[in-house]
């Protein structure tokens, strides 16, 4: 399971959530506290760089934000970020600074580090994604299995039971997630990988790899 540790993942230089981070091994080991880190760092943050909006809502003064978006508290919009036309943000989000949360993108229990982009129709919850990671047209984290059980990571003949109803996908930094893929509960991808379009990933893919299909994964030259 080492692909799957926070260290092997993530710079967490490239997020403000970073000391959410420390004292865990695996990430999904977060989703179940990001509401409260949220509540926390929110009071913290620099009224001269934030400021508050509705409830539980904290907005980089230097972030643009549609007038057709909606989000729901509790969340941090990071600096420079773009929510775009019609973004819907459920609540418990942390967009990085330079992220992009495109049109009709749902957001729900995440955090998206520094430049991650979920720029057109992608859904993303109870996930997060690495710095710079790109979420193809179309492609979304898949967070709740088909019955209902709890989510296993799967890494070749390892497993790990999270004991979480709810988990999306690990992604990792860098990564490129083919248009109108579909990453299954418990996914995890490490840095620098590629997803072909039109995926369906539901196992550890390791860093710097190309993801082609289940049983063709090719390493990155």
């Amino acid at each position: 399971m080492e692909t799957c540790k926070i260290k092997n993942l993530y710079n967490l230089e490239e997020t403000i959530a970073k000391p959410l981070f420390e004292g865990s091994v695996y990430p999904w080991e977060l989703l179940p506290k990001i509401n409260s880190f949220i509540l926390q760092l929110g009071q913290t943050l620099d009224e001269e760089e934030y400021e508050k909006r509705g409830e539980d809502i904290w907005i980089a003064k230097s972030a643009s934000v549609a007038p057709t978006a909606y989000i729901h508290g509790p969340a941090i919009i990071g600096k420079n970020a773009q929510v775009r036309h019609c973004a819907f943000i459920r609540g418990n989000a942390i967009v990085g600074e330079g992220a992009v949360v495109g049109n009709s993108t749902e957001l729900k229990n995440v955090i998206l580090f520094n430049k991650v982009q979920v720029p057109h129709y992608n859904y993303v919850g109870d996930s997060i994604l690495g710095y710079k990671a790109h979420m193809g047209a179309g492609s979304i984290t898949s967070n709740v299995k088909s019955d209902k059980k709890l989510v296993i990571v799967k890494d070749g003949d390892q497993r790990y039971e999270t004991g979480l109803k709810k988990f999306g996908a690990m992604i990792g930094d860098e990564v490129e997630v083919g248009c109108g893929s579909i990453l299954n509960p418990g996914t995890v991808v490490g840095p620098h990988t590629n997803i072909y379009p039109l995926s369906s990933v539901r196992e550890v893919i390791p860093a710097n790899s190309i993801y082609k299909k289940r049983g063709e994964v090719a390493e990155k030259y």
